[in-house]
């Protein structure tokens, strides 16, 4: 209610001005007079309610933020009326600018369903916050024919558009364990030995590999097989952790076939197995939102193992495509609970889980997910829970 006792109390004032100037119309020096009959009354046009767009349109920068400060509003109250995308943002980064959650972009971004891809935006491009329907929504306003590209040319530039995540923190993910199957392993060449009698392989070695055929490719990855994953809640076995060590290219087709360690992340060895790499790209047309239905997940391992998890740090989650994940989810991620000794007893009582951070989806398996952590504000860790934004434990 806060937004219209605003714009009431702004139209009571100037309906309260006018009626004060109505009254002072007489002329200098008249008298009333019994005598002198008082003026017909002049109809007035019945007052016609305006469109909440205008009323708002000539408030304050303080009247505005507090309309955009009502119970339920999605707008942060220091929300920029005018904001100029720079090279470098990110959409998510916008959308903190503008939301108290980042995740509720497609709930305030006018779509230009005229446009291929609306959700882009683009270096230079002016976004304008307005009131529409009642509501705040931020909107690209009206390019400038004379000197940028018109709708047509940069729907094909996909390129020029800022991303939705930190790109470098998605390179790093290049050389993040994945998940492989039995089967994938099963029909998987793998290092039998190394050209000259090395124990362990490293940039620059040859090495002797069994099993390789083209249909294998020539440039492959060497990966270890780490850690087997289980999911937590309904044990499910889902693969396992392939740890890459090493970029790999193909010198012989053969049995044994030969090959060349073109870079070394880790040191390879005799059993390593060499599976396709990760594709440098992937899909980025995808913005911020969050599952429709209910959702709880896990956190399955994160890059290199470390023990806190901290932002921009890339993890794996329990969930994939076959359970509903879309590449731009955002979840929240709800610490484990621990116990606490009763001070007053014998017994340990469970605490409940609480907030720590979001993450996004960027890329999908079937049976898992790859998803960047957005913000951290208490140590993460694997197994701890991912669920749809407002399951959460209010304590922040």
């Amino acid at each position: 209610m806060r937004k219209y006792s605003v714009l009431y109390r702004v139209q009571a004032l100037a309906l309260a001005a006018a009626a004060l100037a109505a009254g002072c119309a007489t002329a200098p020096g008249e008298r009333s007079s019994s005598n002198v009959q008082p003026p017909a009354p002049v109809a007035r046009p019945t007052p016609v309610a305006q469109p909440l767009q205008a009323e708002v349109e000539g408030l304050s920068y303080d009247e505005r933020a507090a309309v955009a400060a009502d119970e339920g509003s999605p707008m942060r109250e220091d929300a920029p009326l005018r904001y100029v995308v720079k090279k470098g943002d990110t959409l998510w980064g916008i959308s903190q600018k503008f939301l108290v959650e980042p995740w509720q972009w497609p709930e305030v971004w006018i779509v230009n369903d005229q446009v291929k891809n609306p959700h882009l935006i683009y270096p230079g491009d002016v976004l304008t916050l307005i009131w529409r329907d009642g509501r705040p929504r931020v909107a690209r306003e009206p390019e400038l024919a004379s000197d940028r590209l018109s709708p047509r040319i940069r729907e094909s530039d996909l390129g020029a558009a800022i991303p939705v995540i930190p790109l470098d923190a998605i390179r790093d993910f290049l050389r993040s364990p994945r998940l492989v199957t039995m089967e994938q392993l099963r029909q998987a060449p793998y290092i039998l030995d190394f050209v000259d009698l090395h124990i362990v392989g490293a940039s620059g070695n040859g090495a002797y590999v069994k099993k390789l055929k083209r249909s294998h490719g020539s440039s492959l990855e060497a990966v270890r097989l780490g850690q087997t994953y289980v999911d937590p809640d309904s044990k499910e076995l889902l693969g396992y952790e392939a740890i890459p060590v090493a970029q790999v290219e193909v010198r012989e087709f053969a049995e044994p076939g030969t090959v060349m360690l073109t870079k070394s992340y880790r040191e390879t060895r005799a059993g390593d197995y060499l599976i396709k790499p990760l594709s440098e790209t992937f899909d980025a047309n995808f913005y911020p939102h969050v599952p429709k239905g209910p959702f709880t997940g896990r956190i399955l391992s994160v890059f290199d193992g470390v023990s806190q998890i901290g932002q921009y740090q890339v993890v794996t989650l329990s969930k994939g495509a076959r359970d509903g994940l879309e590449a731009g989810h955002v979840l929240d991620i709800l610490q484990a609970g621990r116990s606490a000794k009763d001070p007053h007893g014998i017994k340990y009582i469970a605490l409940p889980e609480t907030y720590a951070g979001q993450v996004m989806v960027f890329k999908l398996e079937d049976r898992v997910s790859y998803a960047l952590v957005m913000s951290a504000i208490r140590p993460v860790h694997a197994l701890d829970k991912v669920v749809k934004p407002g399951s959460r434990v209010a304590i922040e």
